[in-house]
């Protein structure tokens, strides 16, 4: 059975990029980079939640994107994640946004996700939150998904 990886909503934002800094152009290519070189070896998974916010507003290559991420199995999103949500909120080890990033972290942990793959290195892929998120999830009696980019999937 390949490896599961939950693509973050950055993922699909990266790929269909199309501002031309040096920063972003860097995190588009290794995006796809990953994605066309690498992402067949897991069994990449997204959300309800991430479609939700790719929908918000508008921006180029904005159907592009979803479409990214609608190819994908969604997972669902539970009355079990909506607690684990809260109390990463109240553990303070996510901001305050019960649609924002912690929703991600409890839906890639509770479904047993192997990895949850993001350019949100703040909130997410931050390596000073890992001990903080392996004592919640321990806690809770749930699985601790690996936070990469897909540079550290490289």
């Amino acid at each position: 059975m390949k490896p599961r990886v939950y693509i973050e909503t950055t993922i699909a934002s990266a790929y269909h990029e199309t501002r031309s800094d040096l920063a972003t152009v860097e995190r588009r290519c290794r995006t796809r980079e990953w994605w066309d070189t690498q992402s067949m070896a897991y069994q990449c998974v997204s959300s309800e939640a991430v479609y939700r916010e790719l929908s918000q507003g508008e921006y180029p290559h904005q159907k592009l994107t979803i479409e990214f991420i609608r190819e994908l199995l969604f997972l669902d999103i539970t009355v079990e994640v909506d607690d684990i949500v809260l109390t990463y909120i109240n553990n303070y080890l996510m901001p305050e946004d019960p649609g924002g990033d912690a929703i991600h972290l409890a839906i890639a942990s509770f479904h047993n996700c192997d990895f949850l793959v993001t350019w949100n290195c703040r909130h997410l892929a931050n390596p000073n939150k890992v001990e903080h998120l392996r004592q919640i999830n321990a806690k809770l009696g749930l699985f601790v998904p690996r936070l990469m980019t897909p540079d550290d999937l490289l």
